[in-house]
């Protein structure tokens, strides 16, 4: 089956209880049983059931056994968002005095978690340039993971994984990777060798920008030295598969971390478009792209123009996408802001991968407590434009955009 098939008739969409088409939603914070016995079993997992919607709920369930199956893990766990399945999955392996490795041009709100995490005793090395040597040259005996993301937001660097992998995997540590800008549609992490893929369910797996959540999906093929991953250690009998009963029974269970049944739902049905969306949504950049890019007045940087440093890749790990994210230099913030403020189409918002096409000005809003080295490492200057690019038709989305820039040109 090719991609739109499977999201449609993979064996993971199962027959529901009542021959309902879609899951049922399970809005209900607790499931009643008639015996004491019974709701034990469950408890102690020796039984198949659920007790309570914060460890566990069918709608849930529903949603992750469809990510899984879509991005080739042997588990998920659908979190409460994004940003809570990055912290579960980084402190289920990690303790005080473990080091990550990270590239520099991470989100925003990830960089400032890891510096969250340094309260903790967790360290993290930032690396401008995340490759196979710039690794081997920073890992070390403290290193318990190795964080990137697949395709940067709003910088646009994309992730070797299969290089970065070889190296990580070498030094006995796994590779987690933030796919949430590529979807699945575009590439799956672990066929190319990561071992944890996390996805902020919010963006373009829901699609239409109703519902927060998360997920953390797993290979189930990392070999874990528990002497090492100390993190893990009472977990050793479940061998390959440590991390995710801890995940699932420890730190996500225990930090309370869980998704809503009606969100896991909304994006359940909002992935049955996945692959139509994002087919639009990577034609609509490209043409956008190279539209904006034959203006003199901005600087273009996207994936599939000819010279960006990573165009190489996109053939090679991308399939050919460049994925739903842009962003150009106006020239000054008030450019910028004058750009913004001109567009009819594109809605002025915080968020990425919904129908419609968003655009913000990043340095003002989400990198407005970081550091300038911070946000230059992740494409964020004063001029910096960052698009979200929907599903609307490319020609209304080209000419606004122009439009918008030469009515600025005419204000200065």
């Amino acid at each position: 089956m090719n991609f739109n098939t499977v999201l449609l008739h993979d064996k993971s969409i199962n027959n529901y209880p009542d021959r309902e088409m879609l899951p049922p939603v399970s809005q209900v914070s607790a499931f009643a049983y008639e015996s004491m016995e019974e709701l034990e079993k469950v408890f102690q997992h020796k039984s198949m059931g659920y007790a309570y919607t914060r460890i566990g709920n069918p709608t849930i369930s529903a949603l992750e056994k469809r990510l899984s199956a879509l991005e080739h893990g042997q588990v998920a766990i659908c979190t409460g968002s994004g940003m809570s399945a990055i912290t579960s999955s980084v402190l289920a392996v990690c303790t005080s005095g473990d080091e990550i490795i990270a590239s520099s041009g991470l989100y925003g709100g990830t960089i400032g978690l890891f510096h969250d995490l340094e309260k903790l005793g967790i360290h993290t090395i930032f690396i401008d340039n995340l490759t196979e040597e710039s690794l081997r040259q920073n890992i070390g005996e403290k290193t318990r993971l190795v964080f990137c993301e697949m395709i940067s937001n709003p910088s646009l660097n994309v992730a070797n994984v299969p290089a970065i992998a070889k190296a990580a995997h070498e030094a006995g540590v796994p590779l987690f990777v933030d796919s949430t800008i590529a979807t699945p549609y575009i590439v799956n992490p672990i066929t190319l060798g990561a071992d944890v893929v996390i996805h902020s369910t919010s963006k373009y797996l829901n699609g239409g920008g109703n519902a927060i959540g998360g997920v953390i999906i797993y290979s189930g093929k990392f070999n874990w030295d528990f002497d090492k991953h100390t993190a893990l250690s009472e977990y050793r009998k479940y061998r390959s598969m440590a991390f995710a009963v801890r995940l699932r029974t420890d730190i996500w269970q225990n930090t309370g971390g869980c998704q809503s049944p009606l969100n896991a739902f909304l994006t359940y049905i909002g992935m049955d478009t996945l692959g139509i969306r994002m087919e639009r949504i990577c034609k609509n950049a490209d043409a956008l792209a190279k539209a904006l890019s034959e203006t003199e007045s901005v600087e273009v940087n996207y994936l599939t123009l000819n010279g960006h440093p990573c165009h190489p890749l996109v053939n090679t790990l991308l399939n050919g996408y460049g994925g739903g994210i842009l962003s150009f230099r106006a020239g000054s913030r008030e450019r910028a802001f004058g750009i913004i403020n001109h567009l009819k189409y594109a809605c002025i918002a915080s968020n990425i991968g919904d129908v419609r096409t968003l655009v913000i000005h990043p340095a003002s809003t989400l990198y407005l407590n970081a550091g300038k080295a911070e946000m230059e490492a992740a494409g964020v200057y004063e001029d910096t434009i960052r698009v979200s690019v929907g599903i609307e038709d490319e020609e209304d989305l080209i000419e606004d955009f122009l439009e918008a820039i030469r009515k600025t040109d005419n204000l200065i």
